[in-house]
């Protein structure tokens, strides 16, 4: 029989409510931008985020004058179309949770949809590339996965551009989805996206998600089952540069029995008024017994100046998991690692490229493509090149 436990009381260290599910976000999901409150920046959905560098998409004054080119390379047998607004898989992931993605969700003209037919195993991923080509624009991608299919999918942001996009991934049964979402801007873009995930029975979804470009990032990758046996590993790496806001809110909803997370980020920061934000919230709902999850969240703070916000949430409703956990680490890099290598002949640079290298190392090789890894560790190598501290 599981217990009620009050409000704000604890057990073996972790907090335990019962409230509705989102229950940090200022209004309920909808489609309809007019259902939000425009953010004031004191919402707790909104209070690390710098409202002014949004450029409008937050309170309806940007306007879609601009371009994102987005280019589909995928193997045969793949589905890619483009969609009216009328296509019936739009939307059925789950709706919008805050104004900026219900900004995007009524502003789209077209929408993007591949789809993998059920049974098949890709031996290829499917590229997608989006190029920001100057001024603001909305977005929607549907990834479809048929029951029993496996695929890999790399989505691969570049460019300048103001972009609110929303992302869903669509998961039959017994499939097995990979998703590599790399944010690679320019230092001047600003991309705020939705991704939410619907993870049929028995089906599997991997996210791994990159940030490295852009003047602000603000994703909110999230995931609701659609039936029991369920697995969602989220993966994602960040390196916060000089200026830059990143900002990753997770939310993993666990309202269906005998389903499984697994949740791991981590981000280097270095430079002046760098900032990341990492909100990682899971709801265990009284019917989800049978749950296993746990949250992580690492930081490295490289130079003085830079700041991290790290907020892990888990509320449970029943006492009938397997297991549910979280932690959340930011610490300074360590003189004392430095030392260590260079008392052994290694000079200092090359050093603080082994360490940082060593950090995310663990992430980069959930991607399991050895032509993104490569291109992702001399990314991460060539940040460091250029550090201010």
């Amino acid at each position: 029989m599981a217990e009620t436990i009050p409000a704000g009381s604890t057990t073996d260290g972790v907090i335990q409510v019962g409230q509705p599910t989102d229950a940090r976000v200022s209004a309920p999901a909808s489609y309809d931008v007019a259902d939000f409150p425009v953010p004031h920046g004191r919402e707790e959905d909104w209070r690390f985020t710098p409202l002014e560098r949004l450029r409008g998409l937050h309170d309806g004054t940007a306007v879609a004058d601009g371009g994102v080119k987005v280019e589909v390379a995928a193997p045969a047998g793949v589905t890619v179309e483009t969609v009216g607004r009328d296509d019936a898989r739009l939307g059925k992931a789950g709706k919008p949770v805050d104004r900026v993605a219900a900004q995007a969700y009524s502003s789209f003209e077209k929408a993007s949809v591949v789809s993998v037919p059920k049974e098949t195993v890709l031996t290829e991923p499917v590229r997608i590339a989006v190029h920001g080509e100057g001024g603001t624009a909305f977005g929607h991608q549907v990834i479809e996965i048929g029951a029993f299919a496996e695929a890999v999918v790399v989505i691969d942001h570049t460019g300048d551009a103001t972009v609110a996009a929303n992302v869903e991934y669509l998961i039959g049964d017994g499939a097995k989805l990979t998703v590599v979402s790399v944010q690679d801007w320019d230092d001047t873009a600003v991309h705020a996206g939705q991704h939410t995930a619907l993870v049929g029975r028995d089906a599997t979804f991997k996210s791994v998600v990159v940030t490295f470009g852009g003047d602000l990032v603000r994703l909110h990758p999230r995931v609701v089952y659609g039936a029991p046996g369920g697995e969602a590993e989220l993966y994602g790496l960040y390196f916060t540069d000089n200026g830059q806001h990143q900002e990753h809110r997770l939310f993993i909803d666990h309202d269906t029995p005998h389903c499984r997370s697994n949740v791991a980020y981590k981000g280097a920061l270095q430079g002046a008024e760098a900032h990341a934000v990492w909100i990682g919230d899971v709801l265990i709902r009284a019917a989800a017994e049978g749950t296993d999850t746990y949250e992580l969240n690492r930081n490295l703070v490289l130079t003085d100046g830079a700041r991290v916000d790290s907020v892990p949430n888990l509320e449970i409703e029943t006492g009938e998991i397997v297991g549910a956990g979280h932690a959340s680490a930011t610490g300074r890099f360590e003189d004392e690692q430095l030392f260590y290598l260079m008392a052994r002949g290694i000079p200092a640079d090359e050093a603080r490229r082994l360490v940082v290298r060593g950090f995310f190392a663990e992430l980069v090789q959930q991607i399991g493509l050895p032509e993104l890894e490569e291109r992702l560790i001399a990314k991460i190598e060539a940040e460091l090149e250029a550090s201010v501290g």
